[in-house]
């Protein structure tokens, strides 16, 4: 297949040049020449977007997609952090799944005033205790000496 340019690249791809161009800079993508002032891009480089696409669609950070690729960029994919990632969405899907049956209950509960209804207090508690949705960031911890 033909090189392609950033400009065919972003139309196939679906990703903008600008991102292109950031994940370039990042090293998650490598440009092999010029025409004008257009990068060239080697086919190869629509599999590895897709690759980075589902990184990011399944959470993963850039910098962790990035390690999921040998110096010859070639996938190099960890089995573990693909199962400890795993592990991560199973978690938030239980927490997410617990949160939309609070709000639903919510919406339908009987008692004059969500304050009185006892399955709302009980996900405010544990909201607010972090046990539910977001978690609240910790203070930094002092340096060690």
């Amino acid at each position: 297949m033909r090189d392609l340019d950033i400009t065919e690249v972003a139309r196939r791809s679906g990703v903008p040049a600008s991102t292109l161009r950031f994940y370039e800079e990042k090293g998650l993508i490598t440009s092999i020449g010029r025409r004008g002032l257009r990068r060239l891009f080697d086919s190869g480089v629509l599999e590895r977007l897709a690759l980075i696409a589902l990184g990011r669609a399944s959470g993963f950070s850039l910098d962790e997609i990035a390690r999921m690729f040998a110096p010859d960029g070639r996938p190099r994919i960890d089995r573990q952090m693909l199962a400890a990632k795993a592990e991560e969405l199973d978690r938030t899907i239980r927490q997410l799944s617990a949160m939309r049956d609070g709000l639903r209950h919510a919406a339908a509960c009987p008692a004059p005033s969500h304050m009185e209804c006892p399955t709302f207090r009980r996900m405010l508690r544990a909201t607010a205790s972090g046990a539910m949705g977001a978690r609240r960031k910790r203070a930094p911890r002092p340096p060690v000496k």
